[in-house]
């Protein structure tokens, strides 16, 4: 593929990639991967949608975060990336690509179920950056268990703490700091309209996350702030090896979307990009599925 233009049949993209079985510890890194993700990379093509805009993007280490961070300094944005310490490897390599791309990068890593560490990095956003236009609240928690016995209350208690409360958090701090035409965006998942057996405490954040963005687009909309949500399929990415997915399932992961294979970051970024810009000025309270084609209600 010469760019994300490329004019392409969907059901053979990335034919290339294999979802192997392949099991990682902690929250898995993107240079562990045997066939690693596509971030875009090679392909992203920016055309100055998001010329200095200030973004603050959680989970940017790997996956969609990372695909996403590439996009938008591709478009012209600086970044403020947060993911854990563990994955500083794989953050590092992100922070060279916006610096290549001739943006600012500022690495913050932490932990996103501290509140004092989410109210940092809106503060070293606005400090580091003069502002911040655009929240990404992407960063997530995802362990599958197959019985409801053996899913603890610690468990449950951080799958929440990790993707539903920082939204808020952050949400809450970055919002005072906005102007208009800022703008919001959360990531959900297939798992909130089609939930797993395996995922209940994951996908009840995700379907929580929705509402909750939902609400706030009603709220701030008067403001010129617009909040929007994307929802992923199966998309290939280092949480999915990491405990994310049964191993022994990898290998047909994706294989159920009408598409017949899980898609990959690079195809997510346009979503956050068209979100992120003034493109998508009169689109508030959205959810955009980005899944290969399962159907949603």
């Amino acid at each position: 593929m010469a760019d994300q233009f490329t004019f392409q049949d969907p059901t053979t993209l990335y034919a290339d990639i294999d979802t192997k079985a392949i099991s990682q510890d902690g929250p898995g890194l993107d240079s562990e991967m045997r066939d690693r993700a596509d971030l875009g990379e090679a392909t992203y093509r920016g055309t100055g949608r998001l010329e200095g805009r200030r973004a603050l993007i959680t989970g940017a280490d790997s996956g969609i975060g990372a695909a996403t961070a590439i996009a938008f300094a591709r478009e012209g944005a600086d970044v403020v990336l947060s993911y854990l310490p563990e994955e500083e490897s794989d953050a590092q390599r992100i922070v060279a690509l916006i610096e290549e791309a001739g943006r600012t990068a500022v690495a913050v890593p932490g932990d996103l179920t501290d509140r004092a560490y989410c109210a940092e990095l809106v503060r070293t956003t606005v400090e580091r950056l003069g502002g911040i236009d655009v929240l990404v609240s992407n960063g997530g928690k995802q362990q599958y268990v197959e019985r409801l016995e053996d899913l603890t209350d610690e468990q449950f208690d951080e799958t929440f703490k990790t993707n539903v409360y920082p939204l808020f958090w952050l949400a809450k701090d970055a919002v005072p700091h906005m102007a208009p035409g800022s703008s919001i965006i959360a990531t959900s998942s297939i798992q909130a309209y089609s939930p797993s057996e395996h995922l209940v405490d994951y996908a009840t954040t995700k379907a929580a996350m929705n509402t909750m963005s939902k609400a706030l687009s009603q709220q701030l909309a008067p403001r010129g702030i617009r909040v929007n949500v994307v929802a992923p399929g199966p998309v290939w990415t280092p949480l999915q090896t990491a405990g994310g997915q049964p191993t022994d399932a990898l290998p047909e992961f994706g294989e159920q979307t009408p598409l017949g294979r899980a898609g990959q970051p690079a195809e997510l970024a346009p979503a956050y990009v068209f979100l992120a810009s003034a493109e998508s000025s009169y689109v508030v309270g959205e959810t955009l599925h980005v899944n290969g084609g399962m159907p949603t209600p």
